[in-house]
């Protein structure tokens, strides 16, 4: 359960710190989505979503861009979709190796302890 807090705090801490980062990127995708959206003549709620949709990289494949300049800015919300998943995955990996290696090092300790106990 230790590992858990520790991971979930380690986490929050580096979400923390490259927030304005991810919500950079974040207003960049919906942007861009918007954009593609004025150019399709999509409604607000529909660019939105393929927005999203273009930058988590699911494609459902309801909407897609007919003209060739939203074919172009659908690479730049993927792109940056990608970008911004790598990050939070980063962060992800960052908080699990601290996580790990902290829960490693109480082991030993607590295996040490019992050992001295036991001579």
């Amino acid at each position: 359960m230790e590992f858990t807090f520790i991971f979930v705090e380690v986490f929050a801490i580096g979400i923390y710190f490259v927030s304005p980062l991810l919500i950079s990127l974040i207003f960049m995708i919906a942007s861009l989505g918007y954009t593609v959206g004025r150019i399709e003549n999509w409604s607000i709620i529909d660019s939105l979503y393929y927005a999203f949709i273009t930058a988590t990289t699911v494609g459902y494949g309801d909407f897609h861009p007919l003209k060739r300049r939203s074919k172009c800015i659908a690479i730049l919300i993927a792109l940056t979709g990608l970008l911004c998943t790598g990050i939070t995955v980063a962060v992800g990996l960052k908080a699990a190796e601290v996580a790990f290696t902290n829960h490693y090092e109480i082991e030993q300790i607590i295996d040490r302890i019992k050992l001295q106990l036991a001579v």
